[in-house]
């Protein structure tokens, strides 16, 4: 038995609408993922030169933690969105700890999320 003639109609060209429909989702979801998974390395990276720093500062002293911290990010995908590190000596319960703070912009993919990250770094001194 044959199909009447306009059997079907209806469904020509539906795969293209579904296509414009689906593909910008799909963007957006990959957008989103990759601008998480850059959030989370710029953020892993400026914590372990935060760390590093605090560490190098707690034998050398403040100024020397943050020329640290600064190398230590110098050849990274962070480098470009520091702001400023400082470094100071503070007591925590009677301990000596030195805190190196990195502040930085977070690079954004797409205009949600926020712009701003500061990290910090905690050594004992020692000495």
């Amino acid at each position: 038995m044959r199909p009447r003639c306009g059997a079907g109609l209806e469904e020509r060209g539906s795969a293209v609408v579904e296509f414009a429909v689906v593909v910008p989702l799909l963007v957006l979801v990959a957008l989103a993922v990759v601008q998480v998974g850059l959030a989370l390395h710029v953020r892993s990276t400026l914590q372990s030169a935060a760390a590093e720093g605090a560490r190098v500062a707690a034998v050398s002293g403040p100024d020397t933690g943050v020329a640290r911290t600064r190398s230590a990010l110098a050849s990274s995908l962070a480098a470009g969105v520091v702001e400023e590190v400082t470094a100071s000596r503070i007591t925590v319960r009677g301990v000596a700890t030195v805190v190196v703070v990195v502040r930085a912009r977070l690079p954004l993919v797409g205009l949600l999320g926020p712009t701003a990250l500061v990290v910090q770094g905690h050594a004992l001194v020692e000495g």
